[in-house]
């Protein structure tokens, strides 16, 4: 996939960690120019108060042969927002890939916390930063978006359209955000398709995110001596694997056929080929139904 984004620019937008930082650097590996958002930067940390940087990721975007450019936005911000497309629009004149990744709610939510119990305040904290991000940042984005045919939209969530339908995802707060992801792509589906640009949902599975790795006290080169612990995280992946997944469909000419679907990057390796970085295709939401939800014993392989 070497230079097929030659000349495309794309937008993540919430590419300080984890799904943005692997995405964008899936999309520079392919050429592209990619403008990376976030809160923290070298200068000041967000809430989070964790050491990546969207300059990192920039630079990480650099390195594996795009041109990364890091813009530190707050996505709530609308002003903030409005200049950065206004930014993009001056400097390139286009924009051809959006991520919506924005999150930002590890801190906020309760698990298995029932609404009256759980933290309003931090609720509805969880679903601004979740949900309205998203709406902020493509009410801005999409007109540049649109000037040319052929637009990309991945709104990225947690869960596939089938599995978050039938399964009770942690909270009211989180279960309405992810759901709200879903549907949110669904609705630009109808927006954008008959303009001639394509939006999508699309989850990573069982991610080896930073956060991920230091909660279970490993690196991502030893990781799985977290499966004495949890023996299901055999099935996990690189943040670069649902990054392969937005390069793929971004380089792909026939991407309008999955319009306002929900996808994830473990059906989607299967799609087009591509592998995690270990040369392997974990397929985390099969894995869930099959396996770990069914209560089965863990499968060493992970299904990979």
């Amino acid at each position: 996939m070497s230079g097929s984004l030659q000349g495309r620019v794309a937008l993540v937008a919430g590419a300080t960690r984890g799904a943005g930082r692997g995405i964008a650097v899936e999309l520079g590996a392919a050429g592209a120019t990619v403008y990376v958002t976030g809160r923290s930067t070298r200068a000041r940390r967000s809430e989070y108060d964790r050491p990546e940087t969207v300059e990192d990721s920039a630079d990480l975007v650099t390195a594996a042969g795009g041109r990364g450019i890091a813009v530190p936005v707050d996505h709530l911000e609308r002003s903030a927002v409005r200049d950065l497309v206004d930014r993009i629009a001056d400097e390139q004149g286009r924009l051809d890939v959006l991520v919506n990744d924005i999150w930002g709610g590890e801190k906020l939510f309760e698990w298995d916390t029932p609404v009256w119990e759980h933290d309003l305040d931090n609720g509805l904290r969880l679903l601004r930063l979740a949900v309205e991000t998203h709406a902020v940042t493509s009410h801005f984005a999409l007109p540049l978006l649109l000037r040319r045919p052929g637009g990309l939209v991945v709104e990225v969530t947690d869960g596939t359209a089938d599995y978050n339908r039938d399964t009770y995802r942690v909270n009211l707060f989180y279960d309405l955000a992810k759901a709200s992801v879903l549907r949110m792509a669904f609705a630009l589906g109808h927006e954008l398709g008959p303009r001639g640009a394509t939006a999508v949902a699309l989850t990573p599975g069982w991610m080896r995110s930073e956060i991920m790795l230091d909660a279970f006290g490993v690196r991502e080169d030893n990781w799985r001596d977290a499966l004495d612990r949890e023996p299901h995280f055999a099935v996990s992946e690189t943040p670069r694997f649902v990054g392969r997944a937005v390069a793929a469909l971004a380089t792909d000419p026939g991407v309008a056929r999955f319009n306002g679907r929900s996808l994830s990057s473990g059906g989607l390796a299967r799609e087009y080929g591509f592998t995690d970085l270990d040369g392997s295709r974990p397929d985390a939401w099969r894995y869930l139904v099959e396996v770990q939800d069914a209560g089965r014993p863990a499968v060493a392989t992970g299904y990979r």
